[in-house]
């Protein structure tokens, strides 16, 4: 509650995708509820998160792909591009991708988000800061304001390249 009048969308973390007492309570809000996919989730798992929000009267939902845990140590984690066009055909929701935390990597959370613009998401979010090297946490995976300006000019470009399919 004492948030509510601050906040234009409700983030549930990955870690909070079966928090179903925060479930319940996101679908009696009458505000945006973005839900992360969790880290060792399925899309069904997702999907099923959001169902919970939406059985409980909140249809302003948003699905966000953010990474999976999997085998590969290269990177934080695996941001799954091929759950995104699974989730676009089977929900009508708007589906966002997290490349930051898919990759974990700066140096490739551009080529990443773009890519996801490509297999369909309808938005992204990332990190930025104006000095990652001193932001509170995930340094690592956060652009600069210059490399974000770059990112935003290449996305948008991207989007109309798109269109045009």
């Amino acid at each position: 509650e004492a948030m509510y009048n601050y906040v234009d969308i409700f983030q549930v973390g990955a870690r909070n995708t079966q928090n179903f007492n925060l479930l319940d309570e996101l679908g009696r809000v009458d505000k945006a509820v973005m839900i992360k996919r969790g880290i060792s989730g399925t899309i069904e798992e997702l999907l099923y998160s959001a169902e919970y929000v939406f059985s409980a009267g909140n249809e302003k939902l948003m699905l966000c792909e953010r990474g999976i845990r999997t085998y590969e140590k290269a990177s934080r984690n695996t941001l799954d591009v091929n759950a995104i066009p699974i989730l676009k055909e089977k929900t009508h929701l708007p589906v966002i991708a997290d490349p930051s935390h898919g990759i974990g990597i700066r140096e490739f959370v551009e080529p990443i988000a773009l890519a996801v613009v490509m297999a369909g998401a309808d938005g992204i979010i990332y990190e930025t800061h104006q000095k990652p090297e001193e932001a509170a946490s995930d340094g690592q995976q956060t652009l600069n304001f210059e490399e974000s300006e770059n990112l935003i000019n290449k996305l948008r470009k991207t989007f109309e390249l798109r269109r045009s399919f």
